[in-house]
């Protein structure tokens, strides 16, 4: 199968697309100014609400064929990882507002040439639920990202029911076959997080290629976690309570797989909101993500992971480069944002060189 060769010119910048990463940082900063009145702190203006903080070890797959055998991937080996799982709004609701998710994974030990700017052997990964991003471009992330700006002062019951309804709106198009990523980004189910997969939903430079990848539940307990179902009238931090349980008594694995890119037209680089064909090109194993059982929330680690600790695309050695109008401005706002989140917070951030840094 014949894969698209990376190049600089795989990137199309569009014209004016500075102004819209300068509108999201902007939009997004009065965001997090609106919740900190509310909340008296300010947190991450995405994914604020953490479920799991963990640690473990990533290996990488033996005998990968040479398509597969690049960047981080290139030679077999293991590596320490720390990984954050975490809610979709950049506030601490309750879970009835179930929105998309994240999982953000820290790579120690990563040697190579990195991005501009970035100086420490360490390789992030930042991926979400939903195989592409509803926005598609910065133009659209500027779009969505005003929308949420004005529904973010809103009572807690208004969004619990805004997700409700997507939810239910993604029910009735399940029936039909299909799905809408904008949906279930803001409604997505009760599931555990644990048997989710996650995406990086934009594409990256992979080596010699172009890439998206994606984090798939890989073990028998995680699968048997599918028919599991959060009532949140019950418990509000039910998800955080389910992966405390699930890592108090078992491992947890995930295959870290690549999809690479066969055709420019139909696999864009430059919107994220179109899904790439996993018949033209599927998500193939690259690498065992092994998260041993330990306490998976404990009050220090989560306090280092949620306050300290910060997880960025520009983490990345340069073979692994974000590509595309989001990934660019991700390059930006993600940046912007932690600056001001540790200003106003007035915790230094660390950008944590070895995982043994992290409390236990």
């Amino acid at each position: 199968m014949p894969y698209v060769r990376y190049s600089p010119t795989v990137e199309q910048p569009q014209p004016n697309e500075q102004q819209s990463i300068d509108g999201i940082i902007q939009g997004m900063t009065q965001q997090t100014e609106t919740v900190e009145k509310r909340e008296h702190h300010a947190v991450r203006a995405s994914h604020a609400k953490s479920s799991g903080v963990v640690v473990g070890e990533m290996a990488i797959a033996d005998d990968l064929p040479p398509e597969l055998a690049q960047g981080l991937f290139a030679q077999p080996g293991k590596y320490p990882v720390a990984v954050r799982f975490a809610q979709g709004p950049g506030e601490t609701l309750s879970d009835r507002v179930s929105t998309h998710r994240g999982m953000a994974i820290k790579v120690f030990g990563v040697a190579g040439e990195k991005l501009p700017g970035h100086d420490v052997d360490i390789q992030d990964f930042v991926f979400a639920t939903g195989t592409t991003f509803p926005s598609g471009t910065a133009q659209g992330f500027l779009r969505d990202a005003k929308q949420i700006d004005v529904a973010t002062p809103g009572p807690e019951g208004v969004k619990s029911a805004v997700s409700s309804t997507m939810r239910n709106f993604n029910k009735v198009l399940h029936a039909f076959g299909t799905e809408s990523p904008k949906a279930d980004f803001f409604g997505h189910p009760f599931s555990h997080p644990l048997s989710d997969a996650y995406f990086s939903q934009c594409p990256v430079r992979y080596g010699d290629y172009v890439a998206k990848l994606g984090a798939f539940p890989a073990s028998p307990g995680q699968t048997a976690l599918k028919e599991w179902k959060l009532d949140p009238h019950q418990d509000e931090d039910g998800f955080r309570h389910a992966v405390m349980s699930y890592f108090m008594e078992q491992d947890v694995l995930y295959e870290v797989r690549a999809q690479l890119q066969t055709d420019a037209e139909t696999q864009p680089v430059e919107d994220a909101s179109i899904d790439w064909s996993v018949e033209e090109s599927p998500y193939r194993t690259v690498a065992i993500i092994r998260l041993p059982r330990q306490d998976a929330y404990s009050a220090e680690r989560q306090h280092f992971f949620d306050e300290v600790m910060t997880f960025r695309p520009a983490h990345s050695l340069a073979v692994h480069r974000p590509l595309g109008s989001v990934m660019r401005a991700r390059l930006q706002v993600y940046k912007a944002l932690s600056d001001f989140r540790h200003r106003q917070t007035g915790t230094p951030s660390k950008n944590v060189s070895k995982v043994e840094d992290i409390p236990a």
